[in-house]
């Protein structure tokens, strides 16, 4: 059985600290992480990544959390680790051009016993004082796809992924972390990952969404649960297409493109069962993240102080049968 891990329903992600698709200023970052303090309760869930603007949404969470005089122990950090900051030696940052706005670093990617090793101890020191509880090897389904067709070269990767836990249970095992996860967007390779890992907890990234919700993931989530495992839905709103945004899944979509014009209206259609039932979109993205059996935490993150408190009342509202049953009839959804 996984270590028991209590999250509250609404984990704060924090990569709009990082410059997630826009560049905030800095004070607008430290309301951001005072209203998540403030309306927390007693101790209050953030998770990051070294990925997260090459570093800087670490820097910038364990910046706002000393300035706000948190005490360590009032707040749990989830660091999904994997990508090491380096120097920016190009006009923008190469680990995922387009989608990070104004970086002083570049960041580069490292997984295997030592690299993950190397990833922790700099996340650690961008917090400045503040450790994360939680860890996780971040993107491994992306550092296999970089194998491309080479079996071997995907082998082998693989195993740097099991080197990278192996490296991660012994922090556990020295007392250093309390648990250990994933991070991913392919949730079937989280279903490969699981099966050799204990894994105390797993975030589902862009995965069990009102958009797309397999059912054999709905399984894999219910079977991971009964075992104790922690599961946090992630992304729920697909970069914020499923809101209004032109990104989806951290690329940018244009009106016209054949390839394009299925999310388009599947959206235009979403949207009027929403106007019809006088029920933001938002709301019925984190409704129904939450309402898949298993799921017990929703990561949330806001690039405006104000939307916090939205956040937490959206995860705690509950919506009608038959706006899921119209979205169902409209064949918008597939289970309710």
């Amino acid at each position: 059985m996984a270590m028991e891990i209590k999250l509250p329903p609404v984990v704060f992600g924090t990569s709009g600290l990082g410059n997630l698709f826009v560049a905030l200023d800095e004070e607008v970052k430290f309301k951001i992480v005072e209203a998540c303090v403030r309306l927390s309760g007693r101790q209050v869930v953030f998770d990051s990544a070294g990925k997260y603007g090459a570093g800087l949404s670490l820097e910038v969470l364990g910046r706002s959390l000393r300035r706000l005089g948190v005490a360590p122990e009032d707040v749990m950090i989830s660091n999904k680790l994997g990508w090491v900051r380096s120097p920016l030696l190009t006009e923008e940052p190469t680990f995922e051009p387009g989608v990070w706005k104004d970086l002083k670093h570049d960041a580069v990617q490292k997984i295997g016993y030592d690299g993950i090793l190397e990833c922790f101890e700099q996340g650690n020191e961008l917090l400045g004082g503040y450790t994360p509880q939680m860890v996780s090897v971040h993107d491994p389904d992306e550092y296999l796809a970089a194998a491309g067709e080479d079996v071997g070269l995907a082998n082998s990767r693989y195993e740097d992924i099991l080197d990278a836990y192996d490296a991660l249970f012994d922090l556990k095992r020295e007392g250093r972390v309390s648990a250990v996860g994933v991070g991913a967007k392919d949730w079937r390779i989280i279903q490969r990952i699981v099966k050799d890992v204990p894994l105390d907890w797993v975030m589902f990234a862009n995965s069990m969404t009102l958009k797309s919700h397999p059912r054999e993931l709905k399984d894999l989530i219910h079977e991971l649960a009964g075992k104790g495992v922690a599961i946090i839905n992630s992304a729920v709103f697909h970069s914020g297409f499923l809101v209004g945004s032109d990104y989806f899944d951290y690329r940018r979509l244009e009106r016209g493109h054949p390839g394009n014009e299925p999310l388009f209206r599947w959206r235009e259609e979403f949207f009027a069962v929403c106007d019809e039932f006088g029920i933001k979109p938002a709301a019925a993205c984190v409704q129904f993240a939450l309402r898949v059996p298993g799921v017990g935490s929703i990561a949330l993150h806001s690039s405006n102080p104000a939307r916090v408190k939205e956040n937490l009342e959206m995860a705690a509202g509950e919506l009608p049968q038959a706006f899921w049953r119209a979205l169902r009839l409209r064949g918008l959804i597939e289970i309710i």
